[in-house]
């Protein structure tokens, strides 16, 4: 039966690995998303089952997407509160 490799043997391989010097290139950029995400933020909640599919299946019959339902519910939640709505 052979035995387990002994973590001690990886401490002196982690000095024989070289370390990659700073560039003085400028940082690197990370891609953007898609255009229609930007300037926004992701607000996301879990829901019962039952919740999903009701508004999946409102949004469907409207024609509408599950994002502009969203928006017209938390801009009620606002108005309900006295605050201004948003808008999508």
């Amino acid at each position: 039966m052979s035995r387990k490799p002994s973590f001690a043997n990886l401490r002196d391989r982690q000095a024989a690995i070289p370390t990659i010097a700073p560039s003085t290139s400028p940082a690197v950029v990370p891609p953007k998303g898609p255009a229609s995400r930007e300037g926004r933020k992701q607000i996301a909640g879990f829901f019962t089952p039952e919740m999903s599919f009701a508004m999946h299946m409102l949004a469907r019959r409207q024609g509408r997407s599950l994002q502009a339902l969203m928006a017209e519910a938390f801009n009620d939640v606002l108005r309900k509160h006295g605050e201004s709505p948003i808008g999508d």
